[in-house]
């Protein structure tokens, strides 16, 4: 199951290996359609990549930090820094080439 991700635990939860954050909030259904595509891939790739959860409505400030303008966004990390980040549904395949690709050049 996803980490929650907050101001609290960010550093450390990114600090090792490759890990996608979801920018999200209750309110956004674009949001909830990602939810169940996400499950599916922590259930493929959760012993490669770490999936956190990060709710935009109680971290404001990340959000601003890492410039996320609209939700769902996922911004993908590297040992601690923010590399890439993607904004918008996803079907599942297209989702699994670019976590495939990410794995590719870690």
């Amino acid at each position: 199951m996803a980490v929650t991700i907050t101001k609290d635990n960010l550093t450390e939860e990114t600090a090792e290996g490759l890990v996608l954050v979801d920018f999200w909030a209750s309110w956004c259904a674009p949001c909830k359609m990602m939810d169940p595509v996400l499950e599916q891939l922590e259930s493929t790739y959760g012993d490669r990549i770490k999936f956190g959860k990060l709710n935009v409505e109680h971290n404001q400030d990340l959000a601003m930090n890492y410039k996320v303008m609209s939700i769902p966004s996922l911004v993908f990390f590297r040992n601690g820094k923010a590399i890439e980040k993607v904004t918008g549904v996803y079907p599942k395949d297209k989702l699994a080439k670019y976590l495939d690709k990410k794995l590719a050049t870690n």
